[in-house]
């Protein structure tokens, strides 16, 4: 609201308007702005939910050794998240944006799941939402992201091309920007994939059509990927948000340079316009996890809960899919994605021991940080496990600051990817 009121300023020549035209202007008074929000609201948040009990539930020992200690700790805190990062998009993003806009609807629609399931598990039933809705819900938004991608006419690329001038080759971007389904291959020197034309050019004049199908396929299973794995790695005082801020900031910098045609064109990738807006976004979301820290970091004073925790992997899925960065997801996303994986194994595992009447454990217990955790003997002597390391017991600080560590080496390498080819 304020970027229209400014730019309307300054056709009157007002000073100090102009500067809402720049992003990097806006962007710095959207991080500043939901850093203060989340640590004013923070602490308004938590007293209410302290006298209207929402408190999480009691935690089970045998999974978390130090569940009594958080035993009556408030949760929901993803409202704080939501609230400081909605606000500062509102006041200086441009809100006929498509891609602003689909953020918007990302954060509030997955909030909005993520809180009934905090709600059920609070007043209810201790297990909350039934997962089968939750991946309704997520898959209901990957549609709809896939689908305004593929329909909305705001939504381009302009294709870059080397072309030779004076012995000496030069990028370029195509004038005309198209609709494509053309992603980024990490590590590769020709590293734009088109889905239509890799895929499906034997289908002939259906191409297209098919490109764009799978192109929407793809889109509903990373958000349903990102943001369940993000909702596992949320297990920890600080562990989500801390890493969510890093991976955001690293899809700050690759949102910049493709939104920038300078920059586009210097590192070799495709440019896309209007998508400077999602740098706004992002700015405003890192700002938020940033600010949530104040209270999540350990020990915590309040739990994100899923209402965080889902809009969070969301939020990552659908800025790394506008930006046609999807395949660095498993890079970016390595610590979400290992959380998930990890769960798979000890399931498939588990009900192969069954079969056989044994107990069997891929890992100590998944998700994989709650391997580190596990103190010596809370494992039964009949349980056999297949690597069980590590031997000992890490205190909780520590491996959060060891899983953000390794997501700040990834996201570092992410960026790298502009250059490694």
């Amino acid at each position: 609201m304020l970027y229209y009121l400014f730019r309307f300023l300054e056709q009157w020549d007002i000073p100090g308007a102009g500067m809402w035209s720049y992003i990097s202007f806006r962007s710095l008074l959207a991080l500043i702005l939901s850093l203060v929000i989340s640590v004013w609201f923070g602490e308004i948040f938590i007293k209410w939910m302290r006298r209207h009990g929402g408190l999480e539930a009691q935690r089970d020992r045998t999974v978390d050794p130090y569940g009594v200690e958080k035993r009556g700790v408030p949760t929901m805190g993803g409202v704080i998240i939501i609230v400081a990062t909605i606000v500062p998009c509102l006041l200086f993003g441009r809100l006929r944006n498509i891609y602003m806009l689909l953020m918007i609807v990302t954060t509030l629609w997955l909030g909005a799941i993520g809180f009934a399931d905090d709600y059920i598990k609070m007043k209810v039933t201790k297990d909350g939402l039934r997962p089968v809705y939750k991946l309704i819900g997520q898959a209901c938004l990957g549609l709809i992201v896939g689908l305004t991608l593929w329909l909305s006419p705001d939504v381009v690329i302009r294709e870059n091309v080397s072309v030779q001038r004076h012995n000496q080759e030069v990028v370029i971007h195509k004038s005309a920007p198209v609709k494509s389904t053309t992603t980024t291959i990490p590590f590769v020197k020709d590293n734009n994939l088109n889905y239509t034309d890799a895929l499906f050019s034997w289908l002939g004049t259906h191409r297209s059509a098919a490109g764009w199908i799978f192109f929407v396929v793809l889109t509903t299973f990373v958000v349903m990927a990102v943001s369940n794995g993000s909702n596992l790695n949320d297990g920890m005082d600080g562990m989500c948000a801390g890493n969510s801020a890093i991976i955001c900031v690293a899809l700050g910098v690759l949102a910049y340079v493709s939104s920038h045609i300078g920059y586009a064109s210097y590192f070799n990738i495709m440019y896309i316009p209007q998508s400077e807006e999602l740098v706004i976004f992002l700015c405003a979301f890192a700002g938020a996890l940033i600010g949530f820290l104040w209270y999540n970091a350990y020990p915590a004073q309040i739990f994100m809960g899923d209402t965080g925790s889902l809009a969070i992997g969301g939020i990552i899925a659908v800025t790394a899919i506008i930006i046609h960065k999807e395949l660095l997801v498993p890079l970016l996303c390595f610590v979400f994605f290992m959380e998930s994986i990890s769960v798979m194994f000890q399931v498939q595992y588990a009900k192969y021991g069954n079969r056989k009447g044994q107990k069997l454990r891929f890992f100590k217990r998944a998700p994989i940080h709650d391997a580190f955790r596990i103190k010596p003997g809370q494992i039964g002597s009949d349980v056999h496990i297949l690597l069980n390391w590590p031997r000992g017991c890490w205190l909780e600080s520590k491996i959060t600051t060891r899983f953000w560590i390794i997501t700040v080496l990834l996201a570092a390498l992410a960026i790298v990817t502009l250059k490694i080819r």
